[in-house]
């Protein structure tokens, strides 16, 4: 698909410079660099998710942990 982006010259001429280096064409230089962006992103996003989930299941560990301690002490004395 072809598509018209507005970019600031100096970021322009940076882009050129750095596909001829490569040996790429323009397009294909922008076609990596979207990839790459999006793929970080993706993998940033993951990670959030990844951190609330797990900081969740230490919160909920940590009650039940703390439910178990309190069953213990409020049973100590107790005979079975």
């Amino acid at each position: 698909m072809k598509t018209a982006i507005s970019i600031p010259d100096n970021l322009f001429t940076d882009a050129e410079i750095t596909a001829k280096q490569l040996g790429l064409a323009r397009s294909q230089l922008y076609v990596r660099a979207i990839k790459e962006f999006i793929e970080h992103y993706n993998k940033d996003k993951i990670t959030e998710k990844l951190n609330l989930l797990y900081s969740e299941t230490e919160a909920a560990n940590d009650l039940t942990d703390m439910s178990i301690e309190s069953l213990r002490e409020a049973t100590k004395n107790e005979s079975w």
